[in-house]
């Protein structure tokens, strides 16, 4: 099966696995969804991440955080699309659920929180949106 938008992959496994009450979601690896997924894990949303190597490749272990019975993740949106690139400047990086939320760029210095990137000064492409 060939995935035409891996980080929308991503995000959609995730969604899913809180939405089904999962403790762990496990999908395909690369350096960028790694990224990704560290920033979740910093933010609060993920409370394990491991790259796992196996015979057909790289394959990310992710654990969800949880409050109580409750999954800290309750949605997920994503911006730019393969289709549809969406890059934003340092002043147009949008706050999330009136800054509860994170957004996440990928920047010239990496993949990075919205927050981080308007401290640093530099805009990118806006990955996605999650709260």
């Amino acid at each position: 099966m060939v995935i035409n938008d891996p980080i929308g992959d991503m995000l959609t496994r995730i969604r899913n696995a809180a939405m089904a009450h999962k403790k762990t979601v496990e999908l395909p690896g690369s350096s960028v969804k790694h990224a990704v997924a560290l920033l979740l894990s910093k933010e609060g949303y993920l409370t394990r991440v491991e790259q796992v190597k196996t015979e057909h490749g790289t394959m990310l272990q992710l654990e969800l955080a949880y409050e109580g019975k409750e999954p800290i993740l309750t949605g997920v949106k994503r911006i730019s699309k393969p289709g549809l690139r969406w890059y934003v400047g340092k002043k147009k990086i949008p706050m999330v659920m009136g800054g509860t939320g994170v957004s996440i760029v990928s920047t010239p210095q990496g993949v990075m929180s919205g927050k981080d990137a308007r401290t640093k000064g530099i805009g990118g492409e806006l990955l996605c949106e999650v709260w």
